[in-house]
């Protein structure tokens, strides 16, 4: 699975690597995690960075609280599922890293995460998927005819989800997911190609470009989130 990742590079070098420009400021991100609004490129404004919440709510959902169960999503079953189907034919993202944690369990039955990145620390793109949930006039208690009683309006929520796929040789040693990691030649293709287009990229990225590292479990708390935690332990 993904479930942290980091986002650090200078925002400069990510309106470069991506053509897009942000909504709001771009600061370095050393724990993105769950729950959290964190920039990505949907396929609806490809020169944008747009801040969703990670964890996706679909846009049928009674509720907008039932994404963190949905942080993930398969990349073998993406097109069968109800939760993930509609976006993955007509709301694809990309979710701009540059790294990502994953957590191996060690002989004392605890877990020691890892950090998983490009050899030079390049950002890339995950494969993302995002949706858009708004609220009914049911929801917001204004009924068919607004004769409903005073209620607060709730906002539309824009969520995203990273998808995942069979591991690769080096991630298949701390886990038995990873995130998808699309080179950058496949992310037009992700973002604007047809569903049959979009499942050639559910691969595993290859491993010669890639290296994992352990570093503090101060990561497995998302309130810590500093320049340290990307840096190497000894285990």
């Amino acid at each position: 699975m993904c479930g942290r990742y980091t986002l650090f590079t200078p925002p400069e070098d990510l309106r470069e690597r991506f053509g897009a420009e942000p909504t709001r400021p771009l600061e370095p991100r050393y724990n993105c995690a769950p729950g959290q609004e964190l920039p990505v490129v949907t396929n609806e404004a490809p020169d944008e960075f747009r801040f969703l919440k990670w964890g996706l709510v679909p846009s049928w959902a009674d509720s907008p609280k039932v994404g963190n169960d949905r942080i993930n999503a398969r990349g073998e079953t993406v097109r069968q599922k109800r939760s993930f189907a509609d976006a993955y034919e007509s709301r694809r993202c990309l979710v701009p890293a540059d790294g990502f944690y994953e957590w191996t369990k060690t002989g004392s039955g605890g877990k020691q995460p890892y950090r998983v990145a490009f050899q030079d620390d390049r950002p890339f793109a995950m494969a993302g998927l995002w949706e858009r949930w708004v609220p009914s006039t049911k929801q917001t208690g204004l009924g068919d005819f607004g004769s409903g009683g005073p209620s607060r309006e709730q906002e539309p929520l824009e969520t995203f989800t990273v998808v995942t796929t069979e591991p690769n040789d080096l991630i298949s040693e701390l886990h038995d997911r990873m995130a998808v990691v699309l080179a950058p030649d496949e992310e037009e293709t992700w973002l604007h190609g047809d569903a049959d287009e979009a499942a050639t990229l559910l691969d595993s990225y290859p491993d010669d470009e890639l290296t994992a590292y352990p570093v503090s479990t101060s990561v497995n708390s998302p309130a810590n989130d500093a320049a340290d935690l990307i840096q190497r332990v000894e285990v």
